[in-house]
């Protein structure tokens, strides 16, 4: 990507009321950043609405695209656009990925092998104790541990992964990168961009506004390939994170707890409603088809990658079926990286799962299916 389209997605991206899906629909209705950008104000409302366009005109002038840039490496604060090679290949997938993903610290390779733990703000000493024995088990086994920096289990869950020798974790914050919360844990934050990295769809300058939360759990799932949800009363938002964990197509796991106590409440009907139980990291790991240590291609991911192309079959099929081979993928994600209309992914969809090639694994999200 040139670097005068990159300043462009970073204005786009910082628009108000320019989420993910309206941002990827102007990149398609214009053809680049810097298009819809300067676009009129008649094409924008063709688009986005009478509203949304006025608003963004407004806000267009206020901003000088090129200043943005300079401000993020004044605050020390990287970025990586979605078209990246480096962008995380797991958030990637999802349906509504952030068009910019800000962060300190860095992203490895290895972080493909991802796990979040997640739970209560008011969390039990012992559900603590959980988080943080569950988070180290996993860093050690070569797992990172992803969680989203609030007080109680996922600050235990960052402190496990931290404590296991050169064990990686990555937060994810629901306010800009400049804006940590909460503030007792901006030392940890330092620290975790040290043996990892913090990350934010937010723009520096973001408070932490109760709203941006939820928003934020989708990328905490989004970066893992499960969600272990370790303490969680009837009410937390950690069986967000989990309910966007199943509609990316990501495993649910939960700890189980006394029925009586509230702050089990949650968790405990994640199992019943069918997440796996979890007692230890072996539990986890193997749910996953993750070896012992993680990090090496598993056999069941090397048997489907070793074999060849079924024949026969159409180019748009041969194209998703192609663009299904690192794992499950959301429509809209096949749909943006084929460049094939939405109806034309849906037919080859449709045909390839009749044949026995690829299942659905949750809403509009499929995966391929071993083949002879």
């Amino acid at each position: 990507m040139l670097q005068e389209e990159a300043l462009y997605w970073l204005a786009l991206s910082r628009v108000p009321g320019i989420g993910p899906r309206r941002f990827f629909r102007l990149l398609e209705a214009f053809g680049s950043a810097a298009g819809a950008w300067t676009a009129s104000p008649a094409l924008l409302t063709g688009v986005i609405g009478q509203k949304l366009a006025r608003e963004f005109l407004a806000y267009r002038r206020t901003i000088d695209v090129k200043e943005e840039r300079e401000k993020l490496k004044a605050k020390n604060i990287k970025y990586l656009l979605y078209p990246e090679e480096k962008y995380p290949r797991l958030l990637k997938k999802i349906p509504d990925p952030p068009p910019v993903l800000y962060y300190t610290g860095d992203f490895q390779s290895e972080d493909q092998w991802a796990v979040a733990v997640v739970g209560s703000r008011s969390a039990t000493p012992g559900g603590l104790e959980i988080a943080r024995e569950l988070a180290a088990g996993l860093a050690a086994q070569g797992i990172t541990v992803v969680s989203g920096l609030a007080r109680g289990i996922d600050t235990a869950a960052h402190h496990g992964a931290l404590a296991a020798g050169g064990g990686r974790t990555i937060a994810v914050l629901g306010s800009g990168l400049d804006r940590i919360y909460p503030r007792e844990n901006a030392e940890l934050a330092r620290e975790i961009s040290r043996r990892g990295a913090v990350c934010s769809e937010f723009p520096p300058g973001t408070e932490p506004l109760s709203g941006n939360f939820p928003v934020r759990n989708r990328i905490i799932s989004g970066l893992s390939l499960g969600v272990v949800v370790v303490e969680a009363a009837a009410d937390s938002g950690s069986l967000i994170t989990a309910g966007h964990a199943l509609e990316q197509g990501r495993e649910v796991f939960a700890v189980p707890g006394p029925v009586a106590r509230k702050a089990n409440q949650g968790s405990n009907r994640l199992i019943k409603q069918g997440a796996a139980l979890v007692e230890g990291v072996a539990d986890i790991l193997s749910a996953l088809n993750l070896p012992f240590p993680a990090g090496e291609e598993t056999a069941a991911a090397s048997e489907i990658a070793g074999k060849p192309k079924p024949t026969g079959l159409t180019a748009a099929e041969a194209r998703v079926w192609q663009l299904l081979a690192d794992g499950p993928c959301h429509v809209d994600l096949l749909v943006r990286e084929s460049g094939l209309p939405a109806s034309e992914v849906g037919a080859a969809l449709a045909l390839l799962e009749m044949k026995g090639l690829i299942s659905a694994v949750a809403t509009k999200t499929y995966q391929r299916l071993s083949h002879k």
